[in-house]
């Protein structure tokens, strides 16, 4: 690791992927502040998590202290 440590202070930006999915631009059109965009995750379910925009590692979604959190439950094989 000493070789990367000049590096360990550069800020990432990581991403927990919640779900994707379409919307009619009807209903995007008619999207405003307070409106629900319905998500089809629940506490315990995979996501993926993102680092600099590459696909790391799976996370479990969880709920603690009534706020979401991932907890990561596995690297990827790097290629």
């Amino acid at each position: 690791m000493q070789e990367i440590a000049d590096l360990a202070d550069v800020p990432l930006e990581i991403e927990a992927l919640l779900d994707a999915g379409s919307m009619p631009v009807s209903r995007i059109l008619d999207l405003e502040p307070g409106s629900l965009i319905r998500i089809n995750r629940a506490a315990g379910d995979t996501i993926q998590v993102n680092i600099g925009g590459v696909w790391v590692a799976d996370g479990d979604l969880l709920a603690v202290d009534n706020k979401l959190c991932v907890r990561v439950a596995n690297f990827r094989n790097r290629p």
